[in-house]
C-alpha cells in the first residue's frame, strides 16, 4: 500500500502541513513514522482526516473528536443527534431574533420609532442563547441531548408559570428564616423548593449532576445570568433550604 509523504499527502486532502502537524502533536490523526522519522500517511489516515474535518465543521473540538473517534464508531450517532440538536436550537433562537429585528426595520419603515418592547425581545433572545451555550459546558452530551428536546416543547407561558412559582417560593422562605428548619412549616417549603427543581431536571441524574455543576460555577455567569437570577440568590434561603432539606 503506497505511503504519502506530509507535504503530498496535504495537497492531497486539501489541508495544511501545520494543519497535519498540529494533528499529529494533539494525537488526533497519527501517521506511521519511516526509520528516519518521516511521517508516512496511508489512505486510511486520509478517511480519518475527512472525519475530523467534518466534525469539526459540526462544533466539536480535537479533544472531543480524539475521544469520539478513538472509542467505538456506535457514539458517532449519539454525538451527530447531540450536535444537531444543538444547531436547530440555535438556528430557533437566530429565527427570533431575526423576526424581532424585522418588527424593528418595519417600525422605523414606517416612521414610528421603534419601541422598547421590541428592542427588549432583540436582547432577550441574544441573551437566552448566550446562557445556553455557557450552561451547556456543565452537561454531559446525554444531558444536553435531553434538554434541548425539552426547550423544543417550552412556551413562553410554561417559563411564566415557573418564575412565578420561584418567586413566590422564595418569598415564602424569606419570611420564614426564622424557622425551625425541621418544623412543619420548613419541611412544607423544602417539598415545594424539591418539586420545582424537579419540574426542571425531571428527576433525571445527568441533568441534576450537570445543574449543580452550574450553580457551583456561578462566580462564571454571564452579567445577564447573573442579573436574571438575582431574585432568586439569597445565601440564607438556600442555606434554609439546605437545612430543611437534609
Amino acid at each position: 500500500m503506497r505511503g504519502y509523504r506530509v507535504r503530498e499527502f496535504a495537497e492531497l486532502a486539501g489541508v495544511t502541513v501545520r494543519a497535519l502537524h498540529h494533528y499529529d502533536r494533539l494525537a488526533v490523526l497519527r501517521p506511521k513514522r519511516t526509520e528516519a522519522g518521516y511521517r508516512l500517511y496511508s489512505l486510511r489516515d486520509l478517511e480519518r482526516l475527512e472525519q475530523i474535518v467534518a466534525l469539526k465543521f459540526l462544533g466539536l473540538s480535537l479533544k472531543e473528536i480524539k475521544a469520539l473517534l478513538d472509542r467505538e464508531a456506535r457514539r458517532l450517532p449519539e454525538v451527530l443527534r447531540s450536535q444537531r440538536l444543538a444547531l436547530e436550537e440555535k438556528r430557533r433562537s437566530l429565527e427570533q431574533a431575526i423576526q424581532a429585528i424585522r418588527d424593528a426595520e418595519q417600525a422605523i419603515a414606517s416612521g414610528k420609532p421603534a419601541n422598547i418592547q421590541v428592542l427588549a425581545k432583540i436582547i432577550e433572545v441574544i441573551e437566552m442563547q448566550e446562557n445556553t451555550e455557557f450552561m451547556n459546558k456543565y452537561y454531559s452530551e446525554e444531558a444536553q441531548v435531553k434538554l434541548a428536546e425539552k426547550r423544543k416543547e417550552w412556551k413562553p407561558e410554561m417559563q411564566a408559570e415557573v418564575t412565578r412559582a420561584w418567586t413566590e417560593l422564595v418569598r415564602d422562605v424569606e419570611a420564614s428564616l426564622e424557622e425551625d428548619p425541621k418544623s412543619e412549616k420548613a419541611q412544607a417549603l423544602a417539598v415545594r423548593w424539591k418539586k420545582l427543581v424537579e419540574g426542571f431536571t425531571g428527576g433525571d441524574p445527568e441533568i441534576s449532576k450537570g445543574l449543580g455543576k452550574v450553580w457551583a460555577a456561578r462566580q462564571n455567569w454571564t452579567p445577564a445570568m447573573k442579573e436574571q437570577s438575582a431574585p432568586f440568590a439569597n445565601p440564607k434561603v438556600w442555606e434554609f433550604i439546605r437545612k430543611a432539606s437534609a
